[in-house]
């Protein structure tokens, strides 16, 4: 299973010299700091993220009146058309629609998939799909939100591709009909002009 998004898993590894390390009763390796407290090894260390909850409810914009639908799940998405442009992906994309704002440098995708895959778990692999394509990529924002009564997480990350800072935000969705990842790229430069129009585009996520 390919799912193309860009993201990274961050390690945590700081280590005193003066620190010893011992094996636990399960196992796992573990850094003795002088002043009593202890951490994993970097070779074990596994980050768990706590995933917040925005208690806002997020809707999509009556300006976003054109139905788009998958072919491949349930996933639909509103869209105003007289701001974005879309069409199907070719080739050997992983993306099932690209879309664009129309005569900016605002861009979106969806990618969508017939395999049910919980929430944490989608982000995950889109995390280490990510290093393939920006190795210096980075979360900055991971919260659980309510988009048009669905569940979703919104995840936005930054990272560098060909020397320019680009900026991912997006949401992912996954129901028994499949798994959906709505997501819009930019320079980082220009994310907060086009904050609007990137959570517009985003909270016109919602099923048939």
């Amino acid at each position: 299973m390919k799912l193309a998004v860009t993201v990274i898993i961050l390690l945590l590894s700081i280590t005193s010299y003066a620190s010893q390390r011992a094996i636990t009763d399960t196992g796992e390796e573990v850094i003795l700091n002088n002043d009593g407290t202890w951490q994993l090894s970097s070779n074990n260390q596994k980050i768990l993220i706590k995933i917040g909850i925005n208690k806002n409810k997020f809707t999509k914009p009556k300006s976003s009146s054109f139905l788009l639908k998958s072919i491949k799940n349930n996933s639909a998405y509103w869209i105003n058309t007289n701001k974005w442009a879309f069409k199907k992906a070719t080739g050997n994309s992983e993306s099932e629609y690209g879309l664009q704002l129309k005569g900016k440098d605002l861009y979106g995708m969806t990618i969508a998939e017939g395999v049910e895959i919980e929430l944490e778990a989608l982000t995950d692999i889109a995390i280490s799909n990510a290093k393939n394509a920006a190795p210096d990529i980075k979360v900055v924002k991971k919260e659980y939100r309510m988009v048009n009564g669905k569940k979703v997480i919104y995840m936005e990350m930054r990272g560098t591709i060909k020397s320019i800072k680009f900026t991912y935000l997006g949401y992912y969705y996954s129901d028994k009909s499949g798994s959906t990842q709505l997501i819009t790229y930019t320079a980082t430069n220009l994310v907060e002009k086009y904050k609007s129009e990137i959570f517009d585009l985003l909270n016109g996520l919602t099923t048939k």
